[in-house]
């Protein structure tokens, strides 16, 4: 019988979700909705000398901010919990006893400063100190000591570790869906800590092993970084007797600097620019804040959709995938092997393909904050003037704030006028022409767009004035500067009173300058 597809996506709340996490975290979600699964989050808190307050709130809110979706965890509940590792410490003792009783573990005594000093004799002679099959025995654990002695230090509360009994020269096998198999001789691999008495947790690679395995886990997607540790992980499965049951392997290829040289890091970030986290973080112990996608103006489904072509890639050309386009798409087949640069440019572009095909009444909703930190009341305006005047310039905009300097001559009439281009654009008996304006606009009955615009032009090309230097000239006192969107979709939502009066302060406040 083929086995439920469960996915766990395990972040340690030590601070920020990193970018890179929330791409694993997708990768996680797309195959477990894909496939009719279930999504696991498990919050691996094992460090406690590393928490952070507030990082596991984050982690919940990032994760809800982008749509990806929890089946399972500590705030959902479920059949497999709890899912915080420091609450689960019962059952870790269970099986750090299992692999003690198995002979497949021991208890190691060797203080700090014993193993620096291994260390140190290690780098005088020009190698490097492991502990392992070929110096165990010379250290102070229960292979090398009498079991009376063991038992007496156990007992005396001396602090122990419990560490993992790798038999040398093994080959080890480690099938990954993206990188095929991979084999590892043991003899590269020390005998890892399970397990420290001094604080009665597990280490990360304990607690997953028996996680994974107790909340059924198919799939362990993560990043390439764990690769290293896959080897360790099997022979775990091994020694518990779980081999039938041990899942997938899938290490996702590392998100790069944009350069490509080494691996994506906040301070990147800080450098060019651009944020690393979903969304703003504030550290409790620096009080530092760092940006985020979220504050920095970025929408949920732009993100989304260019996280997951870092890695990915449908087999084509296409480049704009919604969720639901993602999740029947999304393929381990189709994933990289190497690793994948991280162009923050190219993230503003999404932004700007789904700013650009948002509905403008939606839009409309993600202005009105944007106009109330410039001092506008949107409340003064019908919600179909704000989504008009936001569709007339969105597609000139990368963010929702750069709405702003595109239409805020509809919220506001000009105070001031660009002097380049009264330079450019006004010139002595330019007031004469906009007077002359302003009659033929007031003889219009009907003031769309398309009924305005030939009776302008008309007039213009009747009286054979220049066209670049009136329009131009009716723009400046419309809107400010010569910009804009198309002229008589401007007048048209603005309104003919409008308009009319605001071509009239221009020519009382525009004066000629020299170019």
């Amino acid at each position: 019988m083929e086995r439920k597809v469960r996915v766990r996506f395990a972040p340690s709340p030590t601070g920020p979700l990193h970018i890179g996490g929330v791409r694993t975290a997708l990768y996680n979600y797309l195959f477990a909705r894909q496939m009719g699964g279930s999504m696991i989050l498990r919050i691996e808190d094992t460090d406690s000398t590393r928490f952070v307050p507030g990082a596991e709130d984050y982690i919940n809110e990032a994760l809800q901010w982008l749509g990806i979706g929890i089946d399972e965890g500590v705030r959902e509940g479920g059949e497999y919990g709890p899912y915080k590792q420091s609450e689960r410490r019962d059952i870790y003792r269970r099986y750090v006893k299992q692999l003690l009783d198995a002979g497949k573990a021991y208890y190691a005594f060797d203080t700090p400063e014993e193993l620096d000093a291994k260390r140190e004799e290690a780098k005088a002679e020009k190698m490097t100190f492991q502990y392992d099959a070929s110096t165990r025995l010379g250290m102070r654990n229960s292979l090398s000591m009498p079991a009376e002695e063991v038992k007496a230090l156990i007992d005396g509360g001396h602090k122990y570790v419990v560490r993992f009994k790798i038999d040398p020269d093994r080959e080890v096998l480690v099938n990954d869906l993206i990188r095929g198999e991979v084999r590892i001789n043991s003899n590269v691999l020390d005998d890892k800590v399970l397990y420290k008495s001094a604080d009665d947790l597990p280490t990360y690679h304990l607690a997953n092993i028996v996680d994974d395995h107790l909340m059924e886990v198919s799939h362990v997607i993560r990043g390439e970084e764990w690769l290293p540790s896959a080897p360790l992980h099997v022979l775990l499965y091994e020694a518990f007797g779980w081999t039938d049951t041990m899942p997938q392997w899938v290490h996702l290829p590392l998100l790069l600097k944009p350069d490509g040289k080494g691996k994506l890091s906040k301070r990147d970030g800080d450098r060019l620019g651009f944020p690393v986290f979903p969304l703003e973080w504030h550290d409790p112990k620096s009080g530092e804040t760092s940006s985020g996608y979220r504050e920095a103006g970025y929408l949920p489904q732009a993100v989304i959709n260019f996280l997951a072509l870092l890695g990915w890639n449908p087999g084509d050309d296409r480049e704009m995938f919604g969720m639901e386009d993602l999740i029947k798409e999304f393929s381990f087949e189709h994933c990289s092997k190497k690793g994948a640069k991280f162009d923050y440019e190219k993230g503003k572009w999404f932004n700007h393909e789904y700013l650009a095909a948002m509905p403008d009444d939606e839009l409309a909703e993600l202005f009105k904050p944007v106009l109330a930190q410039h001092g506008i009341d949107a409340a003064a305006f019908s919600d179909e003037f704000i989504a008009k005047a936001v569709g007339l310039v969105k597609n000139r905009c990368n963010f929702v704030k750069d709405l702003w300097d595109n239409c805020a001559f509809f919220f506001k009439a000009p105070e001031a006028y660009a002097e380049k281009d009264i330079k450019k654009r006004w010139k002595e008996g330019t007031d004469v022409l906009m007077r002359e304006l302003i009659t033929v606009l007031e003889g219009m009955e009907d003031w769309g767009a398309e009924a305005s615009e030939p009776v302008v032009l008309g007039w213009i090309k009747d009286h054979e004035y220049h066209m670049g230097n009136v329009m131009n000239a009716f723009r400046l006192t419309v809107v400010g500067e010569c910009k804009g969107p198309h002229m008589f979709l401007i007048t048209e939502l603005l309104g003919k009173d409008e308009t009319i009066a605001r071509i009239k302060r221009g020519i009382d406040n525009i004066k000629p300058v020299e170019a």
